[in-house]
């Protein structure tokens, strides 16, 4: 009988992903294992000699399973790492992805900028998931005034309770579609959003971790996958303040696209896009 220890399973675990086509394997099998135990990803390795218990393996096999089985680790362990914080995820929300990282960081570059008054920013996010973006803004600039909208419950919910833990009750969260709740007099200093962007017709190309298991409300772009985006920008200006900045997070390939889109709306100043850190353009800087 093998007496089955942490660097022994690892090892069994890593070979075993490999086989199955499951992506960094190794490092898969180490975040599984330290969630099934309980334990830090360093003390797998600090107690590499130490046995598992039958409960233990048999935790572990069920979670094995289930990653073959397409599942996402973060729906598995009910986290993601994003920017500098660890969101709860569950089915249902979108996975917050480092990509998305970069629109934070875009925002956070026009929150920065010197004030033209000493009056608080607002800012709005529109379907915001689970909170990654807003919170992550929230957390790093506490001066502004934050809200956030969703049309899933499931993702206000989780976006609140992460907002608690991570932020506090610092934002402002409601339901509905893009504009759909807020009065025109609401106006915003800035809009952030990571919407739905990619075609219908290339969701069933995606990974099976995506396209099983991510909600496709999420996904879902329409024909060309600009569908939202001609959704928000048509109203956006009526919620901008002057000179306000609407921030879009966008696929790789859609420049052209939110170029055409944008030369459609006269009320709107410019657009400048923004590279991630692969070097693609990944999100739309529309001044009002």
């Amino acid at each position: 009988m093998i007496d089955w220890t942490i660097i022994k399973i690892l090892s069994w675990t890593e070979s075993y992903f490999k086989d199955h086509w499951v992506d960094s394997p190794r490092l898969t099998a180490e975040i599984l294992l330290a969630y099934c135990l309980g334990i830090g990803r360093l003390d797998l390795y600090l107690q590499h000699d130490r046995p598992l218990q039958k409960n233990e393996l048999s935790d572990f096999k069920r979670i094995i399973k289930r990653r073959i089985g397409n599942e996402p680790v973060a729906y598995i362990t009910g986290e993601k790492g994003f920017f500098d914080s660890d969101f709860e995820v569950a089915s249902g929300v979108l996975i917050p992805r480092p990509d998305t990282e970069t629109i934070v960081e875009a925002a956070l570059m026009v929150l920065n900028r010197p004030p033209e008054s000493n009056d608080p920013k607002t800012v709005l996010e529109l379907g915001t998931g689970s909170g990654a973006i807003v919170v992550s803004l929230a957390k790093a600039r506490p001066d502004h005034r934050y809200f956030a909208s969703d049309i899933s419950p499931a993702a206000l919910s989780m976006a609140r309770k992460n907002a608690e833990r991570i932020a506090g009750d610092t934002i402002g969260f409601f339901q509905g579609a893009w504009f759909s709740s807020l009065k025109r007099q609401v106006t915003f200093d800035l809009i952030v959003s990571n919407p739905p962007y990619i075609p219908v017709n290339d969701i069933q190309h995606l990974q099976p971790e995506i396209r099983e298991f991510e909600p496709l409300l999420a996904l879902d772009g329409g024909r060309d996958g600009l569908d939202s985006f001609r959704s928000i920008l048509s109203s956006a200006h009526y919620y901008l303040v002057p000179g306000g900045t609407l921030l879009l997070e966008m696929g790789f390939d859609q420049r052209e696209g939110l170029n055409g889109l944008f030369e459609q709306y006269p009320h709107y100043a410019s657009i400048d896009f923004i590279k991630d850190l692969a070097g693609h353009d990944r999100v739309a800087l529309i001044k009002k």
